[in-house]
């Protein structure tokens, strides 16, 4: 059977875990809690961000998908995740392929530009440019390394716009319009399954539903299906967003469960 190690074994991870369940791969899950993951995944207890807690793990893998969270939404709390963790793993191991989970924060596009693969990466926040360099850290890591930009991730556990509809506490700009680019989290666990079976990948994919949308019309669809009150109109100042292309992906031969996000939402109010 082929090893794999789920560096930073949250949601994703276990829904990943249950996609390959079968008699091809055996999975390890690494965080510091191993107590809530399901059977069928072996527990590694450990830190990445602790290099005495590593010096137990196993050198070689098959593969390994990395997808820390950081403690803390700081420039310090992103290093310690994706640039100390990711060092501090791959000092002690060996894995043929890595599947980096990044972020489609590396764009720092505002005016409701598409972006690819192929698009400048010029972030106005920390958090994009800690990723970039996160990025090019997994690209020296393994002989065949893949990084995953996801959009923004949403699914059960990841409600939050739900709930600030429900509450009448949603708001959005008519015009010019917020773009706004999702991926459902079943889709996440589908492209990490797919970029880790794929023969000859790229060394880079935008992952996203590639059906950008504006953020009224999203709030408007969601209010009119739990019957809340629209969102409130303002005025607010700000850029349009990006809208994010998935062509890659698909050209890949991924086929999406949730190719916008009617389909992703009508699961989750169901």
């Amino acid at each position: 059977m082929k090893r794999l190690l789920i560096a930073g074994c949250g949601d994703l991870g276990v829904r990943l875990a249950d996609r390959l369940a079968g008699d091809t791969w055996q999975v390890h899950g690494l965080r510091r809690n191993t107590e809530a993951l399901p059977e069928g995944i072996i527990p590694v207890r450990a830190d990445l961000s602790d290099p005495a807690s590593l010096v137990h793990l196993d050198a070689d893998w098959d593969a390994v998908v990395y997808q820390a969270t950081p403690d803390a939404y700081d420039e310090a709390g992103y290093r310690s995740a994706y640039l100390d963790g990711l060092a501090n793993l791959f000092d002690r191991i060996r894995a043929r392929r890595l599947v980096f989970v990044s972020s489609t924060a590396v764009y720092g596009q505002e005016s409701g530009e598409w972006v690819d693969e192929e698009s400048d990466t010029e972030p106005a926040r920390f958090n994009g440019r800690v990723l970039i360099e996160a990025e090019t850290l997994a690209r020296r890591s393994a002989p065949e390394s893949v990084v995953v930009r996801f959009a923004g991730i949403y699914g059960p556990g990841r409600d939050y716009l739900l709930r600030k509809v429900a509450a009448g506490e949603a708001r959005c700009r008519e015009q010019p319009p917020q773009w706004t680019n999702r991926i459902h989290s079943e889709d996440c666990a589908g492209v990490l399954e797919h970029l880790l079976l794929l023969d000859g990948p790229a060394p880079l994919y935008c992952a996203s539903d590639g059906k950008p949308a504006p953020r009224c019309e999203v709030l408007d669809w969601l209010a009119g299906r739990l019957h809340a009150p629209a969102p409130v109109r303002d005025q607010s100042s700000g850029g349009q967003g990006k809208r994010v292309s998935s062509a890659r992906l698909l050209a890949s031969g991924y086929r999406l469960i949730h190719p916008d996000y009617r389909s992703g939402y009508q699961e989750m109010l169901q």
